[in-house]
C-alpha cells in the first residue's frame, strides 16, 4: 500500500511539472491554440502553445520575466523546454509578422523564422525587434549595448551571421548574403496612428463658429460661365431697364428713305449777256447731246435742294409775238 502511494505521488509531481505554465495573454487579444487554460480573462500557455493577435497588438507575459509582444495580425509559437537548473528555455517561432522580445535570455533560448535560426552566444538582458515579411525579407533589430551577440544560420547551416549589440540589419528574402546593414526602417510593431501634437494643437486653435460654419458656394453657372452659350445666341437676353414711377419714357419710331431721282441737278441758268434766239433759230439750231446725270453727291443729297427756276412772265411772251410779226411785214 505504501508503495503504491510513493508511486503515485511521483507520478502527479511528474504530470505537474510537465504542466507548468509559460506565460499568458488575454483572451480579447489574440487567438490561442494548444495546451491552455482560460483563468479570470487570460488565457494560460502550457508547454506548447500558438498564440495569433488580433486586430492590435497581443502581449505576452513571461513566468520566467519579461515579455513577447505580438504584433497584430502576427503569429506566434512558444514551446519550453526542460532545464535542471534556472530558467525554462524557451523556443519562439515567428511564421509572419513582427514580434518584441524583452527577457533575460539564456544560451539554451532559440528564436525561429522560417527561413533563419537564432541563437544567444551568452546570457544577458535581450531586447530584440524581429519582422518577416511574404518575401521572406527579415529585419532583425539587437537593441542595447549589452545585448548578448545572435549567432544567426539558415536552415541547412549552409551560411552563418553574428548580429552584434546594437545592430540594426536587413536580410533580403531571409538570405544571409545579402545584408542591408544599418537598415533604418523599424522591425517591431507599427506606431498606433493617431493624431499628432501638432495636429491637434492647430484644431483646438480654430473657433468654434468658424469651423461649424458651412462655406456657401456659388451655383456652377456663375462660377464657371460658358462662353458657347453666348456665341451660339442661347444664352438669355438681357432684360429691358424699367422706367422709374413717375417718369414718361418716350419711344420714337421713323421710316427713313431715298429717290435718287429727286435729287438730280437743276438745269442751268443761260448767261445775262447771251444773245435772244427766235422760235425758228432754235428749231434750226442744233441742241447739244445731253450729258448723263452725274451721281449724287453725299454733300448734295444732304443739301437742301435748290428752288425750281420761275416762270417766264405772260407780257414778255406777247412782246416776243409783236416782234415776229414786224419782222415779217417789215419786209414786205
Amino acid at each position: 500500500m505504501k508503495l503504491r502511494a510513493v508511486f503515485l505521488f511521483a507520478v502527479l509531481g511528474g504530470a505537474v511539472q510537465a504542466q507548468q505554465p509559460v506565460g499568458s495573454v488575454a483572451v480579447g487579444d489574440a487567438v490561442v491554440t494548444g495546451n491552455l487554460s482560460v483563468t479570470n480573462g487570460r488565457a494560460v500557455l502550457v508547454s506548447n502553445s500558438t498564440v495569433t493577435a488580433k486586430d492590435h497588438s497581443a502581449d505576452i507575459s513571461l513566468d520566467r520575466g519579461g515579455n513577447v509582444l505580438v504584433c497584430a495580425t502576427s503569429g506566434l509559437h512558444i514551446t519550453s523546454g526542460k532545464a535542471a537548473a534556472g530558467a525554462t528555455p524557451l523556443m519562439l517561432s515567428l511564421d509572419r509578422g513582427a514580434i518584441e522580445l524583452r527577457m533575460a535570455a539564456t544560451a539554451s533560448d532559440v528564436i525561429m523564422t522560417p527561413d533563419l535560426r537564432f541563437g544567444v552566444a551568452a546570457p544577458g538582458p535581450l531586447d530584440l525587434r524581429l519582422g518577416v515579411t511574404k518575401d521572406g525579407d527579415t529585419c532583425v533589430d539587437n537593441r542595447g549595448g549589452n545585448a548578448p551577440v545572435l549567432n544567426i544560420s539558415d536552415t541547412f547551416g549552409e551560411s552563418s551571421y553574428n548580429l552584434r549589440p546594437g545592430q540594426h540589419v536587413l536580410f533580403e528574402h531571409g538570405n544571409l548574403k545579402q545584408v542591408v546593414d544599418n537598415e533604418s526602417s523599424p522591425c517591431g510593431c507599427p506606431a498606433a496612428a493617431g493624431v499628432s501634437l501638432a495636429d491637434a494643437a492647430i484644431a483646438s486653435a480654430k473657433p468654434a463658429s468658424i469651423a461649424s460654419k458651412p462655406v456657401e458656394g456659388k451655383p456652377a453657372e456663375e462660377e464657371h460661365p460658358f462662353p458657347a452659350a453666348v456665341s451660339a445666341g442661347l444664352a438669355p437676353t438681357p432684360a429691358v431697364p424699367k422706367a422709374p414711377a413717375g417718369v414718361v419714357h418716350a419711344q420714337v419710331a421713323t421710316t427713313l428713305s431715298y429717290d435718287a431721282a429727286a435729287s438730280g441737278a437743276a438745269p442751268a441758268a443761260a448767261p445775262a449777256n447771251a444773245p435772244e434766239r427766235t422760235a425758228p433759230e432754235a428749231a434750226q439750231s442744233p441742241q447739244p447731246a445731253a450729258s448723263p446725270a452725274a451721281p449724287p453727291s453725299p454733300d448734295a443729297a444732304a443739301a437742301p435742294s435748290a428752288e425750281p427756276p420761275a416762270s417766264p412772265h405772260s407780257s414778255d411772251v406777247a412782246h416776243w409775238i409783236g416782234r415776229f410779226f414786224k419782222r415779217i411785214f417789215g419786209r414786205g
